[in-house]
C-alpha cells in the first residue's frame, strides 16, 4: 500500500471487512510497568471475568429499559399492517389511503447511544416482525438517489444474510445489479413474498412463527434531524404513491423534539405521514439505574472512590449524556485498577479471596504492610501484635483474612442503610443531601455524612415530616431491610416494626387532643367581659409556650434519632476501613487524562518528542538536540520553536537540510543539501502552521515579503491561508497591507531561497 503523502510518517490501514482474520485467542495479561509483580495473568483473569459479569449485567439493565418501548413499537407495526385488523381496527379505520405509518421514536440528545438502541430495535423486529429493516444515516444519503442506493441495497442484503449490511463490498455489487428505484424495490418484494408462499408447509409454518405474512419493511432514519429537507420530502412523496403495493413503515430517530418533523417537512408533506409518538426513558435515569446494579451492590467486589466516582458523572452530565461513555469509563477503571494495583488480585468473592491469601508470597505480604490503611491499623494495636504483624507472615493472613470478611461485611451493610437514608432524604425541601442516591452516596464517601452542615438540616426537616410520610417511609425501609443480605439487620427491622405499630395507635389518641381542643376554643367563643377574655388568652399564651411535646413529637424525635444512630453506625467512609485500597479505585487524575484530553498538549508532545508515542530508540534524543532519524513535520516544528517572533524561511530550509543530511558526516558534499525537496519542507511547513493556528486563532500568523525585486509569484501565509503574489503586488505593501489580502492557493518554491520571505509568530 502507497500514500499520497511526501513526508515520512505514520498510517494507518484498516482492513475490509472481507479481508480481516479472526486471530487465535492468546493469553494476556498486564506486562509493562507491572512486569516484575507476581500473579499477574491470575489478576488479568480476574479482571476479566469481573469485567464480563458487569458486562452482562449492563446488557441486562439495558434489555429491560428497553422492552417496553420496543413492546410497544412492536404493537404499533402490528396495527399498522396487520390484515386481520385491517377493517376491524378504529385506528386503521382512520388512516387515510397514501398515508404512511411512521413512528416518531424520541430518544434524548445523548446521540452517542442512539447506535446501540437502534441495534437493539433492529434485533427485536428481525426476530419476531420482519427481516426487511435498513438503517439509514444522513451522512450516507445526501440525495435521494444515494438514499435509495442505501435502502436497496441494506434491504438485499437483510434479505440474503441479517448480518451482511455492513460489508460494504456486498453493497456495492447489489447495487450494481439492480436499479435503484421504487418500482425495483416493488418488484423484488413481490418476488420475495410469493417465494415465501410457495414454500413447503413446514417452511412456511416456521417462518411464521417468526415473521408475519407479507412482513411490512421497516425503514429507520436514525438521525433524522440531520437529513436534509428535500431528502425527505422526495422519498415520503414517492413512498406514499406506492404504499399499497410496498407495506411501508418509517420509524424517524429524535434527539430534540418531535415538533422538528413539522420544521422540516411542509404540511403537504408531513399530512402523508400517519405520525404515532414513543418515548425512550430518560438518560439520567438509564444512568441511575446503571449505578445502582454496578456500584451499589455487595455483589460486584470493585468500587469507585468519590473523586473518580465523580469524575464520570460530571462527564456525563457536562458533556455528553452518554450512558455508553460512563460504562466505557468504569471498564478503563476496572483495568487500570488491575493493571497499577498488584493487591487487585484479592478483588474477588470473599471465597475465592481467603484461598488466595493462603497462597500469597512474602513481596505481596510486604505490599500489604506498606498499605496507608493497613498502616493506621499496625499503629492501632499493642506492641506485641504490631510485632508479629510486621514479621510474621502467617499471623498477618490470619489478620488479612479477618479483615477482608469485615469489608465485605460493611459493604453489605452500607447498601441497605444508605437506601434507608435516601428514602427520608429524597423528599426534604431544598434536597440538602441531594435528590438523586448517587449525591448521597457521594457525600458519604467523601467524609462522615452525620458531621456535615447539609445533614444536620435533613435532620431538622425530617423532625417536622407528617404521620402518613413517616409510615410510608418506614414501610420502604422495613422492605429494603428484609431483602438485604446483611445479617445484622433482624434487630433493626423488629425495631422499625415498633415504631410502626406505635403511630398506628396515635390515631385513637389523635382523635381525643383533637376534641379537648375543640372545647377550649368553643370556652373562648363564649361572651365575655374584655378584662375576662384578656385573662384566658394570656393563660392559653403561657400554655402553649410550656406546652409538652405530644406523644407523635416525641415518637417521631424517637425515629429520626434511630436512622441517625444507624447512620453513624453503617455509612463510615470507605477511606477509613483496613484495606480498602484492594477494592477501591481512587485514582482520579489518571482517570482524567484518559477521558478528559488535551489536544494542544498531546500535539505538542508529539510534534517535540515523538519517542513518548512511537516508543522508537532512534528517535531518542539528548536534551535540546534534534534527530535526523524523527519524521519531517517533527523536525521542521523544532526549529520552528527554536526561532524568534521572525523566521527566515530560507533559513528555515536551510536548516531542515542540514538536519536532514546530518547523518552523512562533516565530510559530505556541499551538493546533497540540495538533494532535500523544497516540496516536502513546503508542506511540513504548511503543517506546522496548521497546528499553531488550531492552538493560537487564526489571526496570529502574519507574513511579508523582504525583497521586491521578484518576477515569479512567491507563496506567502496570512490570515486566510496560503496566497501567492507577484512582484508588482508585494511592492510597497506593508505587513499590515499583506495580512488583509484574501487568500488563495498557490505555490512557487523556486523564488523561496532565492529571496526570503519573513512571517511574524
Amino acid at each position: 500500500m502507497s500514500t499520497c503523502s511526501v513526508s515520512k510518517g505514520c498510517f494507518v490501514f484498516k482492513p475490509s471487512p472481507k479481508k480481516r482474520r479472526v486471530s487465535q485467542k492468546t493469553d494476556h495479561d498486564f506486562r509493562g510497568r507491572t512486569d516484575d509483580s507476581e500473579d499477574v495473568k491470575l489478576r488479568f483473569a480476574t479482571c476479566q471475568s469481573l469485567w464480563n459479569q458487569m458486562k452482562l449485567e449492563t446488557e441486562q439493565v439495558q434489555e429491560d429499559l428497553n422492552k417496553q418501548l420496543f413492546d410497544n413499537l412492536v404493537s404499533f407495526l402490528r396495527r399498522s399492517h396487520s390484515e386481520s385488523q385491517e377493517k376491524a381496527t378504529e385506528w386503521t379505520c382512520q388512516m387515510k389511503t397514501r398515508e404512511i405509518p411512521t413512528a416518531a421514536l424520541v430518544l434524548g440528545v445523548n446521540v452517542t447511544d442512539h447506535d446501540l438502541t437502534f441495534r437493539s430495535l433492529s434485533e427485536v423486529l428481525q426476530n419476531s416482525v420482519t427481516p426487511y429493516i435498513a438503517l439509514l444515516e444522513a451522512k450516507d444519503c445526501p440525495g435521494i438517489k444515494n438514499l435509495m442506493q442505501k435502502l436497496i441495497g441494506q434491504l438485499m442484503n437483510c434479505y440474503v444474510d441479517v448480518d451482511s449490511f455492513e460489508d460494504e463490498d456486498y453493497v456495492q455489487v447489489s447495487q450494481n445489479r439492480i436499479r435503484c428505484s421504487m418500482t425495483s424495490l416493488i418488484n423484488w418484494y413481490g418476488s420475495v413474498t410469493k417465494k415465501t408462499d410457495s414454500e413447503t408447509p413446514s417452511k412456511k409454518r416456521t417462518s411464521s412463527s417468526r415473521h408475519w405474512q407479507s412482513p411490512p419493511v421497516v425503514v429507520v432514519f436514525k438521525d433524522m434531524e440531520s437529513f436534509t429537507t428535500r431528502v425527505l420530502q422526495d422519498f415520503i412523496v414517492i413512498s406514499s404513491q406506492h404504499i399499497h403495493e410496498l407495506p411501508l413503515v418509517l420509524i424517524f430517530g429524535i434527539a430534540t423534539s418531535p415538533m422538528i418533523i413539522h420544521n422540516l417537512l411542509p404540511h403537504s408533506v408531513s399530512s402523508l405521514l400517519c405520525i404515532e409518538l414513543f418515548q425512550s426513558l430518560s438518560c439520567k435515569e438509564h444512568l441511575s439505574t446503571i449505578i445502582d446494579k454496578l456500584l451499589l451492590t455487595a455483589h460486584f467486589p470493585f468500587k469507585l472512590g468519590e473523586k473518580v466516582l465523580q469524575v464520570l458523572i460530571n462527564i456525563f452530565l457536562y458533556h455528553d449524556f452518554s450512558v455508553q461513555n460512563f460504562i466505557k469509563g468504569f471498564q478503563l477503571c476496572i483495568v487500570e485498577h488491575f493493571y497499577s494495583q498488584p493487591l487487585s488480585v484479592l478483588c474477588c468473592q470473599l471465597v475465592d479471596a481467603k484461598k488466595r491469601v493462603n497462597s500469597l508470597s512474602h513481596s505481596q505480604c510486604e505490599n500489604i504492610r506498606r498499605l496507608p490503611s493497613f498502616r493506621r491499623y499496625v499503629e492501632s494495636q499493642v506492641s506485641e501484635k504490631q510485632i508479629a504483624l510486621l514479621t510474621a507472615d502467617g499471623f498477618l493472613k490470619e489478620v488479612i483474612q479477618k479483615l477482608l470478611e469485615d469489608l465485605h461485611v460493611y459493604h453489605a451493610n452500607y447498601m441497605p442503610v444508605l437506601r434507608c437514608l435516601h428514602i427520608f432524604t429524597s423528599s426534604l425541601p431544598k434536597y440538602p443531601l441531594g435528590k438523586q442516591i448517587r449525591e448521597l452516596h457521594c457525600a458519604c464517601l467523601e467524609n462522615r455524612v452525620w458531621e456535615t452542615e447539609e445533614y444536620e438540616s435533613s435532620l431538622q426537616l425530617a423532625r417536622m415530616l407528617n404521620k402518613s410520610d413517616l409510615v410510608t417511609m418506614l414501610q420502604q425501609c422495613v422492605e429494603i431491610l428484609m431483602s438485604s443480605s446483611g445479617k445484622e439487620f433482624d434487630k433493626t427491622v423488629e425495631k422499625l416494626k415498633e415504631f410502626l405499630t406505635q403511630f398506628q395507635k396515635l390515631e385513637g389518641e389523635a382523635f381525643q387532643e383533637r376534641d379537648v381542643s375543640v372545647s377550649s376554643q368553643k370556652e373562648l367563643q363564649k361572651k365575655t367581659d374584655l378584662y375576662h377574655l384578656q385573662k384566658s388568652l394570656l393563660e392559653l399564651k403561657e400554655s402553649r409556650r410550656s406546652k409538652k411535646l405530644t406523644k407523635f413529637e416525641v415518637l417521631r424525635f424517637e425515629l429520626v434519632d434511630y436512622i441517625d444512630s444507624l447512620v453513624r453506625n453503617y455509612l463510615v467512609p470507605a477511606d477509613h476501613k483496613t484495606l480498602h485500597e484492594i477494592m477501591y479505585f481512587n485514582t482520579a487524575s489518571v482517570l482524567r487524562e484518559h477521558l478528559n484530553a488535551a489536544p494542544r498538549i498531546a500535539l505538542h508532545t508529539a510534534l517535540n518528542n515523538p519517542y513518548c508515542y512511537l516508543e522508537n530508540q532512534a528517535l531518542k534524543s539528548d536534551g535540546g538536540s534534534i534527530s535526523n532519524k524523527a519524521p519531517d513535520i517533527c523536525i521542521v516544528y523544532k526549529l520552528h520553536l527554536e526561532c524568534g517572533r521572525l523566521i527566515n524561511l530560507s533559513d528555515w530550509l536551510e536548516a531542515f537540510s542540514t538536519v536532514v543530511t546530518g547523518a552523512e558526516g562533516p565530510n559530505a558534499d556541499a551538493a546533497s543539501s540540495d538533494q532535500v525537496d523544497d516540496v516536502i519542507h513546503l508542506r511540513n511547513v504548511m503543517k506546522t502552521q496548521e497546528q499553531e493556528l488550531r492552538s493560537q486563532g487564526s489571526s496570529c500568523k502574519s507574513f511579508f515579503y523582504q525583497d521586491t525585486g521578484v518576477t515569479n509569484s512567491t507563496v506567502l501565509h496570512c490570515r486566510g491561508g496560503w496566497t501567492s503574489w507577484s512582484e508588482p503586488q508585494l511592492s510597497g505593501k506593508s505587513l499590515t497591507s499583506i495580512n488583509s489580502e484574501p487568500a488563495s492557493v498557490m505555490a512557487n518554491t523556486t523564488a523561496m531561497k532565492k529571496h526570503p520571505v519573513l512571517f511574524l509568530l
